[in-house]
This record gives C-alpha cells, sequence and structure tokens, in this order.
C-alpha cells in the first residue's frame, strides 16, 4: 500500500509519537481528538523515564521499558530537528531515596539484582547522597542511584511531536469527538464524528482512558479503567537546585530546568472524575517535603489533574483488532505512556506499513483481554 491514509483517535503523547512516526514514514495522517493535544492524561504526567523503578521485578513490563527507553535518545533527536522545537530532555539519572532502615535495604538488595542483570547502578550511602544530592532530606538512609533514568518535559514534547506530525503532512481536527469506528467497503475503516464520516485505510485507537467509549462496531469495549493522577507546580528558585528526579516510596520530585518543580503523584480509583482535591495536594506536599524539606518554602503554581488509561494486567494494549481489519490500538499504558511512546510509535507504524514481526506485540496484544 502506498501512502496510506490513517487516522488516529486521540491527540495525547501516545498518538502525537504514532502520528510522527507514521507521518515521516510517508502515510497521510488524520489526529482527531475530542480536546486540545495533549489535555488527557498527558497534562498530568511528569515525564519520568525509569523502567527500573516502575518494574523493579523482571517481567513483561521491565522489558517493554527498557526497549523504548533504549530509543529515547534518537527518537528525541528526531523530533526536535523535525519539529524545529525545543523541550527538556535529560538522561541525569534518578535517586530512589530511603527514608528508613527497611527501604535501605530492599534498595541494596534491588541495586545487586539490577547489577546481576547488566543495569549498572550504585547504591550511595548517606554522605554520598548528600554530596550528590545536598538538599535531600539529612535523616535519609542513602538511595539507589540510576544513572540510564532520566526526564522528559511531556507538555513541549507533546506539543513537538504534534509540530513534527503536521510537517510531515498530518492534519489535526481538534475539539472533534469520535462517535463510533466500523468497517467500510473496499477493507477501509469508517470513523464517525460528530461531523461525519471519514473513511480510512487504517484506524489507531489511542485515546488513553477514552478509548473504551469509542463502540467499535462486533467488538467488546476495550477494558481501561481511568486511575485518577494528582501533579503538583511548584516554583522554586534556589541557589542550589536539584539535580536529580528524586524518588521515595511515597512519590517523586521532578526538578525542571525554570525553576519549576514537580510533585507527583496520587493514584486514585474515583472513575472519571477529574477533580483536583485537598486530600491529593496534602498528601503530595507531605511526601515532597519529606524528601526535600526545603521545599516547603516554594510557591505552589498549580495542580494539574489527568486519567491514566490502566488496562487490567498492567500492560498496553497495543495490536491489531482481529473483528475490523485495519483498526490497531494503541491503549492502557496507565503510568508508562511517556516512557512507552518510542516503542509503542515504532510498533504501530510496523504493523501499518506490514512490518508486524516483533516479539512486543505477543506481551501487549488486545487478544488478552476481550474480542477487540
Amino acid at each position: 500500500m502506498s501512502q496510506p491514509h490513517v487516522i488516529i483517535v486521540g491527540a495525547g503523547v501516545i498518538g502525537c509519537a504514532c502520528a510522527y512516526e507514521l507521518a515521516s514514514a510517508g502515510a497521510r495522517v488524520s489526529v482527531f481528538d475530542v480536546r486540545r493535544v495533549g489535555l488527557g492524561a498527558s497534562q498530568a504526567s511528569a515525564g519520568v523515564l525509569a523502567p527500573f523503578i516502575e518494574g523493579h521485578d523482571s517481567g513483561p513490563l521491565l522489558e517493554l521499558g527498557q526497549r523504548s527507553l533504549e530509543l529515547y535518545d534518537h527518537f528525541a533527536q528526531r523530533v526536535t530537528a523535525a519539529s524545529g522545537l525545543t523541550f527538556q530532555y535529560t538522561r541525569s539519572g534518578t535517586l530512589e531515596v530511603a527514608l528508613s532502615a527497611d527501604e535501605a535495604s530492599r534498595l541494596q538488595q534491588t541495586s545487586a539484582t539490577l547489577n546481576a542483570r547488566g543495569v549498572e547502578t550504585a547504591w550511595l550511602d548517606r554522605p554520598a547522597l548528600l554530596e550528590k544530592e545536598p538538599l535531600v532530606a539529612p535523616d535519609a538512609h542513602g538511595a539507589l542511584f540510576i544513572g540510564a533514568h532520566g526526564m522528559v518535559g511531556v507538555p513541549d514534547f507533546t506539543d513537538a511531536m504534534a509540530s513534527a506530525a503536521m510537517r510531515a503532512g498530518a492534519t489535526l481536527a481538534l475539539e472533534t469527538r469520535v462517535v463510533s469506528i466500523d468497517r467500510a467497503a473496499d477493507g477501509q475503516v469508517a470513523v464517525e464524528t460528530q461531523n461525519g464520516t471519514s473513511l480510512a485505510d487504517g484506524v489507531i485507537l489511542a485515546a488513553g482512558t477514552w478509548s473504551g467509549q469509542v463502540p467499535v462496531a462486533g467488538a467488546d469495549s476495550i477494558d481501561v479503567k481511568p486511575i485518577r493522577g494528582q501533579l503538583l507546580h511548584l516554583s522554586w528558585q534556589t541557589a542550589q537546585p536539584l539535580r536529580h528526579v528524586l524518588w521515595s516510596a511515597h512519590g517523586y520530585i521532578v526538578p525542571w530546568l525554570n525553576g519549576r518543580v514537580l510533585v507527583g503523584a496520587t493514584a486514585e480509583d474515583v472513575g472519571f472524575e477529574e477533580r483536583a482535591t485537598a486530600q491529593g495536594v496534602a498528601g503530595l506536599l507531605n511526601a515532597g517535603c519529606e524528601l526535600v524539606p526545603q521545599l516547603w518554602q516554594a510557591s505552589f503554581t498549580e495542580v494539574r489533574v489527568g486519567l491514566r488509561p490502566a488496562s487490567p494486567d498492567g500492560l498496553p494494549v497495543i495490536g491489531p483488532s482481529s473483528v475490523v481489519p485495519g483498526l490497531v490500538y494503541a491503549t492502557g499504558h496507565y503510568r508508562n505512556g511517556v516512557l512507552l511512546a518510542p516503542l509503542t510509535a515504532a510498533l504501530v507504524r510496523n504493523l501499518v506499513l506490514g512490518a508486524a514481526d516483533d516479539s512486543a506485540l505477543t506481551l501487549v496484544s488486545p487478544k488478552r483481554i476481550g474480542r477487540l
């Protein structure tokens, strides 16, 4: 198929990554979203790239995260060049801080396990930790340093991917609600929107938490549960800024270059309620200031809320529909959408363009969670 027409439903970090990869590979891409770019779960993402924290135990999530992290340097360079835009992207490592003796013991064991798998880590005792990050709580027992980890500024990153896709010919129809997806004549796929029907050679359902609210003719509703995440933005002008992403058992801190500090994030099973709460803000403030006591002096800027799409087994749902030929799912990433964006986009590009031989697709197949 030469220059297939592909419709992407969803303009979050996954939808924009897929749009960029497909458009840069020569596909004619149209993106539909009921909101504007990046205003779903992406707006409340701190952009932490840390597969060895999210998936300490070996398993599919760790495998997927590690693969995607290995793609990030090149992917970020390509997006920057293709968009002409800049975004914060650093690989300065993470410090997972032990605030108790039990946590210190656990993290030392984790360090040994990861080192045995070939992942370079270092256990830092209290003096070494405070030398590396002087503003950490002085009574911390130590920290696990993983140098391969990093972060990306998600709002600017998502905008850059959308811009790069448009420069490659993609069109964005924002504030457009998709009503349904169905088969059409001649092997095409029909996408019904509030403005009428559009036909395409392929459709990517990347609507995050709202993927289950887009009916697909003949298929089950995809089982992705919204999990609310609240993320604090603080403004902190200090002579000695934080140098690394910090993590504890209760939350994390992400320093931005512009003096903002992100503190996250809650995980609340409250349905489609996109409301910030006093309880969520208080819990995050306490967790952040437990790690870095001087954060109590920061200014409160805002709290952002997003609904993360959680699948039943915690793995993303990526792969072709068995019901509607030409439909590909790319959803259910839960807290790992930003981390897994480069890998997801590559898998989707290869599926659409006919090069789908990848072992990862077995792990994330839609078939495992229903008749999709």
